[in-house]
């Protein structure tokens, strides 16, 4: 009997992400309401390279902020790429400004107006 052909093995550390058109905006709003998930996007949002995610420091355990890094990626709103050990976090932006143009800039000006309100 000739034994079947290998398959190439799936990663592990490959983690799933919506496509471009998958993504709602039902599901990037719910992301979005959550206090902790918007601070990771704020942070996000400025910087220049994608954060690993022990960068935030949250205040909350690391099952909860795992949780949150889940969300996110999954409504579409963050790419997670493994680098070595390291999980990292990048704002997809270009994709949420296509399918929503001035949603994410609307949102984050809010929070930062809100931000200084609220001290």
């Amino acid at each position: 009997m000739t034994p079947a052909p290998a398959t190439p093995a799936v990663s592990s550390r490959e983690l799933p992400h919506p496509a471009r058109e998958e993504i709602r905006l039902e599901t990037v709003l719910h992301a979005l309401s959550d206090p902790m998930r918007l601070r990771i996007v704020r942070e996000l949002a400025v910087a220049t390279d994608a954060l690993s995610c022990s960068h935030f420091d949250l205040p909350v355990t690391k099952s909860t902020t795992t949780h949150h890094f889940r969300v996110l990626r999954e409504a579409g709103v963050i790419q997670q790429t493994y680098q070595g050990t390291a999980k990292m976090n990048g704002l997809r932006r270009e994709d949420l400004e296509d399918l929503f143009p001035g949603l994410l800039d609307a949102l984050l000006d809010a929070a930062t107006h809100q931000a200084a309100r609220l001290g």
